[in-house]
């Protein structure tokens, strides 16, 4: 059962795979910002584990990302992402991002629920036919 005010945590290490010089999203040797946005959504559903029907799972829908810092390669850097609103299908988290320093990340997060199978079905089709 999935209530208001369930957390979770999650941490990663800065290294050469999630980077700003290696996703793309900038050229210097820091934390990236979508790597910071992919912490954040692991650790939503991390905070579901085990609370969805059979056959069901979640999506992302809406994520408003504050980058407020840099965190250098070899910095652990941790998520603590709590489910803040249940309406319907909708679940809404926050997330605060933090490095040893301090906080480096600010996060609202919108996630849907979805049965997985007709989900799949209807991206597989999405795909028919383009070439």
């Amino acid at each position: 059962m999935l209530n208001i005010g369930m957390k979770a945590e999650c941490t990663v290490v800065v290294n050469d795979t999630n980077t700003a010089a290696t996703v793309g999203s900038g050229s210097l040797p820091v934390f990236a910002t979508p790597a910071l946005a992919a912490l954040v959504e692991k650790t939503a559903c991390l905070v579901l584990d085990g609370g969805l029907e059979p056959g069901q799972t979640t999506v992302g829908t809406v994520i408003n990302v504050k980058h407020l810092a840099p965190t250098p390669v070899g910095m652990e850097v941790k998520c603590v992402c709590t489910l803040t609103e249940l309406d319907g299908r909708k679940m809404v988290f926050t997330a605060e991002v933090y490095d040893k320093v301090g906080m480096v990340g600010e996060v609202y997060h919108e996630r849907f629920v979805v049965k997985a199978e007709p989900f799949t079905a209807k991206a597989s089709a999405r795909g028919e036919g383009v070439e």
